[in-house]
């Protein structure tokens, strides 16, 4: 792809790299932008590592235009997948979705319709037919009624985070870990000209793209923007055992469960989330994870707990991404989203075009940062 005569950046500090900052950095390399990767950890294994990780527009359809770029998000893996390789971040396996009660059983059907009507792939399954098909592993009844989208996928976040960065790298892109961000500041013209660093260290840029995750609104607060972020801290348990015994990512009756390698699975509950803020000890809330996956996969009775972690979801106030330039600083973007697995590799895209060419696509209209008050 090549832009416009716009004059490109001389050096974007990318803040934050988890999946939408390793993916702003790899697109603005892969066109020949001086990139310096800033993370006060190490790549992907912040939120990215302790996500879920399900590829999806399934599960965002509460707008057109947000339900647009996740499938757009859902194309670009694949592209993305054909051009660096597949390996050990990639897995288009699709994903199952039941329910165990008569509520949410109708809600899960009614889905389909939706969904039919906007040339979304799904399958309608009974249980009988999933475990003969895709799952034999799986505790279900043979006549509930199951959701197959053979279209979506899960992600290894950290792999692919390592991948993007380091191809980045090889291009030319700069990655200092292990030192946060302290100050950013601008010239006279209020443009974005330094970031000072808490090794001590000032880096002289002319862009700079916050994709910082939770940590997004206090980066916004460096050049006194306020983004506002809710609170809404997830609990992710990751389970080691001797062999994976499921295939794909799923949404069963209280559990999200989907594979993490050859020899571990992630276990996720939203009903097990709502306990996080009574006070319940992180190692509890895997025992409840645990059992509740105990249940839909009885051989998950023999895997052991290994790492636990509840991490705060970078979720805007609305619920959508903050996606483009803030007009009110010049050279300041910001690239901040909960479906940061899904929206990765299109943000990314969408971004890097945008400050290398000064265009702003129509797909991100309605994710626009100035959609917030000063």
């Amino acid at each position: 792809m090549k832009y416009g005569s716009v004059q490109r950046p001389s050096r974007v500090a990318v803040i934050g790299v988890g999946i939408l900052g390793a993916s702003v950095g790899w697109n603005l390399s892969q066109h020949g932008a001086k990139v310096v990767f800033i993370d006060a950890g190490l790549p992907g294994e912040g939120v990215t590592n302790w996500s879920f990780s399900w590829v999806n527009a399934s599960n965002k359809t509460v707008r057109r235009s947000y339900f647009d770029l996740n499938v757009a998000g859902m194309a670009t893996y694949r592209e993305l997948a054909a051009t660096i390789g597949r390996d050990s971040w990639w897995y288009p396996s699709g994903h199952l979705r039941w329910a165990d009660e008569p509520a949410a059983e109708a809600k899960v059907l009614k889905a389909v319709e939706l969904l039919a009507g906007w040339d979304y792939r799904v399958e309608v399954c009974t249980g009988a037919e999933v475990r003969r098909r895709f799952e034999p592993a799986l505790a279900m009844p043979g006549d509930v009624p199951v959701l197959f989208y053979p279209d979506e996928a899960w992600v290894h976040g950290r792999h692919l985070v390592s991948r993007l960065v380091g191809q980045a790298v090889a291009f030319g892109a700069e990655l200092r870990t292990g030192t946060a961000v302290r100050d950013v500041g601008t010239g006279a013209d209020g443009r974005t000209r330094t970031v000072a660093l808490s090794d001590g260290s000032r880096l002289d840029v002319d862009t700079v793209v916050n994709a910082a995750g939770p940590s997004a609104s206090h980066v916004a607060e460096l050049i006194a923007r306020h983004l506002p972020m809710r609170r809404e801290p997830g609990v992710v348990t990751r389970l080691n055992c001797a062999q994976v015994p499921i295939h794909r990512a799923m949404h069963a009756p209280h559990i999200e469960i989907r594979p993490d390698g050859d020899a571990s699975v992630v276990v996720h509950s939203r009903e097990i989330d709502a306990l996080i803020d009574t006070g319940q000890d992180p190692a509890e809330l895997a025992q409840l994870l645990h059992e509740s996956a105990r249940h839909v996969v009885p051989e998950l009775g023999n895997a052991r707990i290994a790492q636990t972690r509840v991490s705060n979801r970078p979720i805007l106030v609305d619920g959508f991404p903050s996606v483009g330039a803030v007009p009110s600083v010049p050279g300041y973007y910001e690239a901040v989203s909960h479906s940061g697995i899904t929206l990765g590799p299109i943000i990314g895209r969408l971004l890097a075009a945008e400050i290398l060419s000064g265009k702003r696509d129509e797909m991100l209209a309605d994710f626009r940062p100035e959609r917030f008050s000063p």
